[in-house]
């Protein structure tokens, strides 16, 4: 049985691991130089992991079903050619009419504010923060009073509608366009002004100081690192200076933050969201520059080689110190599941393993000469808890793949449920545990289309990549053995079939994405083709209005509302 329990040294660096060939890979002395150099060379304290000597764990979610929702790709009629925090109201008004208890959502963090923006939600320049691109203008206070001032902005934006892809950038430069506009009007004498001015007062100096970065980004540029050094450090003098001079820029920022807050707040009424975290944030982006001092600039996280990749991954995400980041009582992190808490039901957890180690890649050195490094995973799922139970939320840990029980064994004491992926489980869904958020897939796997059809795996084999047809086999047969289909069934009756079957597991939360309720064959994500397919780019082939009247998502979802079979 695998075990964390290795021997580390003091700065956590585990003395080796076992790779997915089983064979035992030992920490090379040069790499724990150069990890111990990026962390700095300080002494350390000594002691053991913290811990509570009496757990409040996570509460538990009561049973639900939900669409797992890109919404970016979420396009409505409305929309200036991304899905936005409107289309998701809309959708929650529409699902919870229909049963559904949730929606789970892609992280809706911002790139930086300079094109050309990063398409990946899992490569933000903040985790905690908003993305403009997700405001619908027309509801902005005092949007309809302007409305001819604009109108030539929207009708551009609704014919990005019909683009077959999404263009982030041509969607930003016109909503950003309307928002110089609107803020002037808003700064005229909106009524709306009192409640954006306690909206900063309660976000505290972490607002304040994301605003200052972008208005920093829009004139020196998108990387921090690459800025003048007296601009570098949030809190040097050039930074307090250059903040007073600009304040009128300062504070548009603030205010794009209060509008995406309240649109926010809307679609969670609407129907409560379960927000993503993703495993980190871009190196020269908001929240690296705010936490510079917590960080390991001199190694990123990836993953060692493995069997679907034999050179490693290596992707680019600065990892915070573990013993810096304890020092600090853990208030980024804290920071940060507050933030994606504050108007949401439910919180994933995506590479749940990274509460436990990361795999740390010295730079210059590539991604086999890395090696792991441990973190305080007691204070870490404490802070989670916690901020859980102030905000009356539930926590899922993304577990998939090969995972320590230990592991699993502590996600359970303190409350968060695991992840049961069809794709990964040979086990009948019936026999799954309560304790899970249950799924066919996830944005970077297969969709149900994609796999029956083949379409995953010819386009797999097009960029080159590796797959594997008895896998894929296997996985067909487990789909006919536990629904009953033949293998001759249509699309249609796979997916309600096989999400039926998930909808009578035990699992407390069962989630259906929209992709395979249309049919969808492209999954939003190939890991390792960013430069080859257009990631994260891909909208649905509906748009919003026509999926409601959509037989088979009526049907799919009609499936789920049944839930499991009495025992």
């Amino acid at each position: 049985m695998r075990t964390l329990e290795t021997h580390t040294d003091e700065w956590g660096i585990e003395a080796g691991f076992r790779d997915a060939f089983e064979r035992w890979r030992e920490t090379p002395e040069d790499t724990r130089l150069a990890l111990r150099a990026a962390m700095g060379q300080e002494s350390l304290e000594n002691g053991e992991p913290w811990s509570p000597e009496e757990p409040e764990p996570c509460q538990a979610p009561a049973r639900a079903w939900g669409w797992a929702v890109q919404v970016y790709a979420l396009r409505s009629r409305g929309s200036w050619g991304l899905g936005d925090f409107a289309d998701l109201r809309r959708l929650g008004q529409w699902s919870a009419a229909r049963g559904a208890g949730f929606l789970q959502v892609n992280p809706l963090g911002p790139s930086q504010p300079v094109p050309p923006l990063e398409p990946s939600p899992y490569y933000p320049s903040s985790r905690r923060f908003l993305s403009p691109l997700y405001l619908r203008i027309e509801e902005i206070p005092g949007a309809q009073r302007a409305a001819a001032r604009w109108a030539h902005l929207a009708e551009r934006g609704h014919a990005l509608n019909t683009a077959p892809l999404i263009d982030r950038d041509a969607v930003f430069a016109l909503k950003m366009e309307a928002l110089e506009g609107l803020w002037s009007e808003f700064k005229a004498g909106a009524p709306e002004r009192e409640e954006f001015a306690r909206f900063v007062v309660e976000s505290g100096g972490c607002l304040r100081q994301y605003a200052i970065y972008c208005a920093l980004a829009e004139r020196l540029g998108p990387n921090w690192k690459d800025w003048p050094p007296a601009y570098r450090h949030p809190v040097a003098p050039a930074v307090a200076q250059f903040a007073a001079e600009h304040v009128e820029r300062v504070t548009f920022h603030e205010w794009i933050q209060w509008l995406l807050d309240r649109q926010l707040d809307e679609a969670n009424q609407a129907l409560p969201l379960v927000q993503d975290l993703p495993i980190g944030f871009d190196p020269g982006g908001a929240d690296a520059w705010a936490w510079q001092d917590l960080l390991a600039f001199g190694a990123s996280v990836g993953a060692p080689p493995d069997l679907f990749n034999t050179r490693g991954q290596d992707w680019g995400l600065p990892p915070f110190i573990p013993h810096r980041l304890k020092a600090a009582g853990f208030a980024p992190f804290r920071e940060t599941i507050r933030a994606l808490l504050k108007h949401a039901g439910g919180l994933r957890i995506d590479h749940v393993m990274g509460l436990f180690r990361l795999y740390w890649i010295p730079k210059g050195l590539g991604p086999d000469r890395g090696a792991y490094v441990r973190y305080d995973h007691e204070g870490l799922l404490s802070v989670i808890a916690e901020e859980c139970r102030r905000a009356g939320a539930f926590a899922v840990g993304e577990d998939l793949g090969t995972v320590d029980p230990m592991v699993r064994h502590r996600l359970k004491a303190w409350g968060l449920l695991g992840s049961k992926v069809l794709w990964f489980e040979s086990e009948d869904p019936r026999a799954w545990p309560r304790e899970a958020l249950a799924s066919v897939s996830t944005h970077d796997l297969p969709t149900l289309a994609g796999h029956l059809t083949g379409r995953d795996q010819a386009e797999q084999t097009s960029l080159g990549l590796k797959s594997d047809p008895d896998a894929r086999r296997a996985a067909s047969e487990r789909l006919r053995s536990w629904t009953g289909l033949s293998e001759g069934s249509s699309l249609q009756g796979a997916a309600v079939g096989v999400h039926r079957i998930l909808a009578r597991s035990p699992a407390s939360l069962v989630a259906a994405s929209l992709e395979d309720a249309l049919g969808v064959e492209l999954r939003p994500n190939l890991p390792g083709t960013f430069r080859e397919r257009p990631n994260w780019r891909l909208p649905l082939p509906k748009a919003l209005e026509d999926l409601e009247k959509d037989p088979e998502v009526m049907a799919l979802a009609e499936a789920l509302a049944r839930g499991p079979e009495p025992r």
